[in-house]
């Protein structure tokens, strides 16, 4: 489980590079502070469930994904 931990930041990074979005942007089109992203993505911060809701919805992926399940 500690393991899958750490996929989160990097999945998280991955798809919002892949989509040229700053970290500032997107905290700002999730509803989030301006250093949210990058607290996620340094692993920091771990986002609630809403958050990683909006998330999978956004980029189109699945929870599961985001989180390192599938």
């Amino acid at each position: 489980m500690e393991a899958e931990r750490y996929i989160f930041p990097e999945r998280l990074k991955e798809l919002r590079t892949r989509e040229h979005i700053s970290g500032r942007t997107l905290s700002a089109l999730m509803g989030l502070s301006k250093g949210m992203v990058s607290r996620y993505e340094l692993g920091e911060v771990e986002p609630g469930a809403r958050v990683i809701v909006r998330l999978a919805k956004f980029f189109g992926v699945s929870t599961d994904y985001l989180l390192g399940k599938k």
